[in-house]
């Protein structure tokens, strides 16, 4: 009795340890940014700088928390993965590929930076994985983008992009919110050529 008692025990524990709760964590980042173009900016050397700030976020994206949304369910309900996390806040994330990504369309200064230049200011509003059903979701990133020269508001846009999820499960949603995040900064970069800017001064 005694023997089979401590063999059942056994055999619960052998099956709790490899349930999704005792995995391990994964942490996950936007992974290799895709290659950009040099030769589609004609005009580098005459591109005004802009001093990109560090993207802002609510205080829920403040977080190495993975979020998800089951709209399925209910749209209005979210959570995060217990053993999945960012390597860092999506907002820092965002602020690397930002910065990496706009930096070929000509010089990124940073708000320390001494030079006057034009400013542009990003809010993260969501960065999350949908699921539309059990199997099928998709990455959601919207922001807002202030741009200012000279202390005077110069444009503002909201984007919002998604894409689509190779799996429903943490990895696929790292890879969707990655491809959303760079189509995103597809849009934005693009925008930004199309706003009147100025030269620097000191």
């Amino acid at each position: 009795m005694t023997a089979a008692l401590a063999l059942a025990c056994m055999t619960m524990l052998a099956a709790c340890a490899s349930t999704p709760s005792a995995m391990p964590n994964v942490r996950y980042d936007l992974g290799v940014a895709p290659a950009i173009d040099q030769s589609a900016n004609s005009t580098p050397a005459t591109t005004p700088p802009v001093k990109v700030l560090a993207v802002s976020a609510p205080r829920n994206l403040e977080t190495d928390d993975f979020v998800y949304r089951l709209s399925y369910v209910d749209a209005q309900r979210t959570g995060n993965y217990s053993n999945s996390h960012w390597t860092m806040p999506p907002a820092q994330l965002l602020t690397q590929r930002l910065r990496d990504s706009l930096s070929a369309r000509g010089p990124v200064l940073t708000g320390a930076d001494p030079v006057r230049a034009a400013l542009l200011e990003v809010e993260l509003t969501r960065f999350e994985q949908v699921f539309d059903a059990p199997e099928r979701s998709h990455g959601l990133v919207a922001v807002r983008a202030t741009l200012t020269q000279q202390g005077r508001v110069v444009a503002q846009r909201s984007f919002s992009t998604e894409a689509s999820a190779p799996t429903g499960d943490a990895a696929g949603g790292a890879r969707a919110l990655a491809a959303a995040s760079d189509e995103m900064i597809s849009q934005l970069s693009a925008w930004l050529d199309k706003q009147p800017l100025t030269a620097a001064a000191q």
